[in-house]
């Protein structure tokens, strides 16, 4: 779907890798494991699986539950041994990631243009919360959607519609920002207009289409919706 900025009324925004980085994930790593970097990719790439694989079984969990889950897969395929209160330690920093500097004034200027700003995520409402505090954007968004309320996981259709309805905006006339190529997918296939925000300046996926705009920071979005 090409991408029209003439159509949007609400920006909706995903969290985890878009707003905040999860690379923090592996500096809460590096004092406990041999290899961080590989523990903390496979945890990620885990995590994402298992929301996958829940949407089609029907065993829908609350995403901090998964992601405990997932830690504890990828520890024990790199054989580490942590203790209950390591784990919980790590799998804590999701809960105080590094925010993307430019977020907030990204967030600001669509604001000042007029646009609603949501946050549709996975995670569960108490990390939103605390993301949306850390981040510092509790003044710039309307509101969080989380998949708890319909305890179902991106990239499935039914969030994506759920969140054009907890926004009162028409689906098409939403366009949501995203770092995952999956998200990006699912909200394209929903109906949304797509902005790939490529924050590990990588390819985009050839097998999920074309997205609607890609950009390498809010400030292109801002850009894009409200003029340079």
């Amino acid at each position: 779907m090409a991408f029209e900025p003439e159509r949007v009324e609400t920006v909706t925004f995903d969290s985890y890798g878009t707003i905040v980085d999860v690379g923090a994930a592996e500096a809460a790593l590096a004092d406990l494991v041999a290899d961080p970097a590989s523990v903390s990719d496979l945890w990620r790439s885990r995590s994402l699986a298992y929301t996958f694989v829940a949407n089609y079984v029907d065993g829908y969990r609350p995403f901090y539950e998964i992601n405990r889950a997932a830690l504890e897969y990828a520890l024990a395929a790199h054989g580490a041994d942590l203790t209950e209160t390591e784990r919980e330690g790590v799998l804590s920093v999701y809960y105080d990631l590094d925010v993307y500097d430019d977020v907030r004034d990204g967030m600001e200027r669509l604001r000042e243009a007029g646009y609603d700003c949501w946050v549709v995520s996975n995670g569960n409402p108490e990390m939103l919360e605390s993301m949306v505090e850390i981040a510092d954007i509790g003044d710039l968004v309307e509101g969080t959607v989380s998949a708890d309320e319909v305890r179902t996981f991106k990239p499935a259709a039914e969030l994506y519609r759920h969140a054009a309805a907890r926004t009162g905006t028409p689906i098409d006339r939403i366009a949501h920002v995203a770092a995952g190529w999956f998200d990006v997918l699912g909200a394209t296939s929903a109906g949304m207009q797509s902005v790939w925000v490529n924050r590990a300046a990588g390819p985009w996926e050839p097998f999920a289409g074309d997205p609607g705009l890609v950009v390498d920071s809010f400030h292109d979005v801002a850009d894009e919706l409200c003029g340079v």
